[in-house]
């Protein structure tokens, strides 16, 4: 590849699309007369999709196999390397997009930390990843239940204390002069006396200066005045080697003492003025003052206090240029005084919470070139090389990008080789960049998805689509694909069909740039409604969205757009919310509550309800936010309870949930409070003999007030409790009478009965009327496909891959299909396939029982390893691991 780099002006535009906020790029005149002056739109538009960012992240071509190598070293690891390797499977499962699963194994690098140091780094990690949520640690304390990962340590309790060195007075015993047994310090006019035992006791040079054969052990006054010692600290050393404890020492005074301390080897005093100086650190401004003093006097327990109060204040101490100073200029001998064998760790996590404020700061630059610094291993080279690439390119400093990107490639990292095609690119080697991604594509069996859309930029015309849609073949939740396609075919004024292609996404993976796009599309076609329907649902996933390459706020957009749609009144907003509702239109059913949450008294009830449709469409963190926003806004003691006891469930403590149910039922009886306390009791009890006490909680949810919404949803529940207690009549009256109150999915219980009854036929019948009333409804396609003929259900299936090719059941009944027609390759490859883009437990443990079948032991071993890493506990997966196992050469 040649070096030759072309400046920076010229290749602005080209770089402006690598820009982690650049979403999209569209140019627009006006909306209408009234609107010309602030909005950049017109009725016809030209949309850019700037080419997707590369991620700063770890992505191995096979992240199956990495993840199992790393099961198999913590099998079998010292306990002290397996923090490190958790940090691994981490950065694996960053890669792989999975929020909860990476979150799980930094709580697990946490846990098996061996070292202050690294709880002090993961902890801090883990108090970071959690921000927003405060809220449930203080309901876990109000029930008595307390997160240790979001309490400071006390740092000096994990350093075990220096004792008292053997006395000296075995030395004294062995010389022949006669010494006094007192001794008198001079410092300037001042004299402290001090016991010469007890001095001497206090370090090897301090017995040989007064025991020893030099003069000063034949002296009663020794002058100290030389050895920049006031006579204040000479007196604290002095108590000290009487007491050995510091008393009532200023912070001052301390920091003299610990020098003293350390020019004369005194271990004792140091490790007790180390102790001391940490247990007064009070704030970030304290450590700051002490960090620089802590790492020049090699004081771990102080370094390490310090470091602890940055960390526990991340994101805001790295603001603070001081702090950024103290972390990136020192050396190598600071950082094992500050951060011991958790530096790469310190690093990493530095570098990320940097790379989230600016990765093109000088700050981000610092952590990075330290992270590389302190990588042990290529797996960590690999993650710091490729990292310092990413943020080198957005920064413009192309050589040192290529350097950065060509390590990272020779080290094995085949992702980094996006890198080098877009540097290539940027120097006019479009023909080099399309190479590079097609040798890469050559020489990988099977190849990603991302390969053929990086190759994509590369070309144009039939070939870049033809790319497009390989990529969506082997990866169908690249958003840019989608997002291309619709807006070539908008500019061929085919909006039918660029409508199609996004929705094609929006279906399954509710994309803020899709939603963008969208919007685009809509506006295009003067289908304000429509677009303003987008640009709410995504201000409910964000907030603060900003459109056209963050030019311009979503609120912006959203008021000017509302001009153009008629208004609705608070008893509209009610109609259209149990219209969308009822017709599972969940996007729909978000824009009302947005529109609602404008005016309307009632926002607690709203904002609950947001947080159950955005759970159903995946969104949990937007979902526990809306969740907190209920709880602040709710208009009642009895209805926060409620709001708390979901927030407590959700986060996995249903225990407590429960208790916050019957709390608020206390204070009052309401229908949120029974339901809640009814489903946290279904969800967590496995014991049929709790079903009548469910069934009680709905019967009285049922007799209080709501609206038919939520009334409906708790018939559909107590009809699935009466199933499974076999009681078919009362579980098709609930079913019956939900779908009354237009609960859309009641049709899916009902279906389930009529199976039970055996008449498939009439279950078949049932989910057709939910598919052709829902507007979501690959759901409800799976569940059809279970009452039909095998020919029909893999038609159903088909279907339910096209909607959403996330949902796992598809692909496992279409392999066991071809297991049964004893076509194992074929079954094999079609679990592939979806394992290549989900890391999924049954798809891994499935797959690993195929192998097993046909006496591939080391593949099914790896399946189980790695099944095994995204879900440690799941017993079918350890039993069949233990079997493998034991098959293994």
């Amino acid at each position: 590849m040649r070096t030759f780099y072309p400046s920076d002006s010229c290749k602005e535009s080209q770089l402006d699309s690598l820009n982690p906020q650049s979403w999209l790029q569209v140019e627009r005149g006006k909306l209408s007369s009234s609107a010309s002056s602030s909005a950049p739109l017109c009725r016809e538009s030209f949309i850019k999709v700037p080419e997707p960012q590369i991620l700063p992240h770890y992505k191995p071509l096979n992240y199956v196999e990495v993840l199992a190598q790393i099961h198999e070293e913590l099998e079998t690891c010292p306990l002290q390397e397996r923090s490190v390797l958790y940090l691994l499977q981490y950065q694996v499962f960053r890669g792989l997009g999975e929020t909860k699963l990476r979150r799980r194994s930094l709580q697990s690098a946490w846990q098996e930390a061996t070292t202050v140091h690294e709880k002090v780094v993961f902890g801090s990690w883990l108090r970071y990843e959690k921000q927003g949520e405060e809220v449930i640690t203080d309901l876990l304390s109000s029930c008595g239940k307390y997160s240790e990962e979001f309490l400071p340590l006390d740092i000096a309790s994990y350093f075990p204390p220096i004792t008292a060195s053997s006395s000296p007075e075995t030395a004294s015993v062995k010389t022949n002069r006669s010494v006094s047994k007192n001794v008198v310090f001079k410092i300037g006019e001042e004299k402290i006396p001090c016991l010469r035992r007890k001095i001497a006791s206090l370090s090897a040079p301090f017995n040989a200066m007064l025991y020893g054969s030099f003069t000063e052990s034949l002296l009663d006054e020794i002058d100290m005045s030389e050895n920049h010692v006031s006579s204040s600290a000479m007196r604290v050393v002095r108590d000290f080697s009487v007491v050995g404890v510091l008393l009532g020492v200023t912070k001052n005074l301390l920091l003299e003492v610990l020098v003293f301390a350390n020019k004369f080897c005194c271990e004792q005093l140091r490790d007790a003025c180390d102790r001391e100086l940490a247990s007064l650190i009070s704030s970030i401004e304290c450590a700051i003052e002490l960090m620089d003093f802590a790492l020049e006097e090699n004081s771990p327990i102080l370094a390490a206090s310090c470091l602890q109060v940055f960390l526990y204040e991340m994101p805001n101490s790295l603001t603070d240029e001081r702090v950024v100073e103290v972390l990136t200029r020192v050396n190598r001998s600071q950082v094992s005084t500050m951060a011991g064998k958790a530096s790469f760790s310190l690093y990493s996590f530095l570098s990320e919470v940097s790379m989230c404020i600016d990765p093109r700061s000088d700050r981000t630059l610092g952590f990075l070139e330290k992270l590389v610094d302190f990588a042990e291993n290529d797996r960590q080279q690999v993650l710091g090389f490729h990292r310092l690439g990413c943020m080198r390119l957005l920064r413009k400093e192309y050589r040192e990008a290529e350097e950065a990107f060509e390590t990272a490639f020779n080290l094995g990292h085949v992702y980094s080789a996006t890198g080098l095609a877009r540097l290539g690119s940027i120097q006019g080697h479009r023909l080099w960049a399309y190479e590079k991604l097609s040798s890469v594509i050559s020489s990988v069996s099977p190849p990603l998805g991302w390969m053929y859309q990086e190759r994509s930029f590369y070309c144009e015309g039939d070939k870049k689509l033809k790319d497009l849609d390989k990529a969506t073949e082997l990866d169908p939740t690249l958003t840019y694909p989608y997002m291309y396609r619709a807006v070539a075919l908008m500019s061929k004024q085919n909006a039918k069909a660029a409508l199609e292609e996004i929705n094609r996404i929006l279906g399954f993976k509710l994309a803020l740039e899709c939603l963008e796009i969208r919007f685009c599309l809509y506006l295009g076609m003067d289908d304000y409604e429509a677009a303003l329907r987008d640009i709410q649902a995504a201000l409910t996933l964000c907030p603060d969205y900003r459109m056209f390459d963050g030019k311009v706020a979503g609120r912006q957009l959203r008021t000017l757009v509302y001009e153009h749609v008629e208004n609705w009144t608070t008893a509209d907003c009610w109609m259209q919310l149990y219209e969308k509702w009822s017709n599972v239109d969940d996007i729909g059913s978000l824009s009302v509550i947005y529109q609602m949450l404008e005016s309307d008294a009632c926002k607690g009830v709203l904002y609950f309800r947001q947080s159950l449709l955005l759970l159903r469409l995946n969104c949990p963190e937007a979902a526990m936010r809306s969740l907190q926003l209920a709880r602040e806004h709710a208009s009642s003691d009895h209805e926060r309870l409620v709001y708390e006891g979901w927030i407590l469930y959700d986060t996995g403590h249903c225990e407590e949930g429960l208790q916050k149910a019957k709390e608020s039922i206390r204070i009052k009886r309401s229908f949120e409070a029974y339901f809640l306390q009814a489903y946290a009791l279904a969800e967590s009890s496995l014991d049929l003999s709790s079903s009548s006490t469910v069934v009680s909680l709905l019967e009285d949810a049922l007799k209080c007030p709501s609206d038919r919404l939520r009334k409906g949803q708790a018939l559909n529940n107590l009809g699935s409790v009466y199933v499974d207690c076999e009681k078919l009549d009362l579980a098709a009256d609930c079913y019956i009478n939900a779908l009354k109150v237009r609960h859309t999915r009641a049709h899916q219980g009902l279906a389930r009965v009529h199976f039970l009854r055996n008449d498939k036929a009439a279950a078949y019948e049932e989910m057709t009327r939910l598919i052709e009333k829902a507007q979501n409804n690959a759901s409800a396609y799976e569940k059809r496909s279970e009452y039909c003929d095998r020919e029909l259900a893999k038609s159903d299936l088909e279907m339910v891959t096209r909607l959403d090719p996330l949902r796992v059941y598809p692909y496992r009944y279409r392999a066991a299909v071809l297991m049964d027609s004893r076509k194992e390759r074929e079954a094999i490859a079609e679990l592939s396939r979806a394992i290549a883009f989900k890391a999924d437990l049954h798809l891994l443990h499935l797959r690993a029982a195929f192998h097993e079948h046909i006496g591939e032991v080391g593949n099914a071993l790896r399946d189980c390893r790695a099944a095994l890493s995204v879900d440690p506990n799941h017993q079918e997966m350890l039993e069949l691991h233990s079997r493998v196992n034991s098959h293994e050469p």
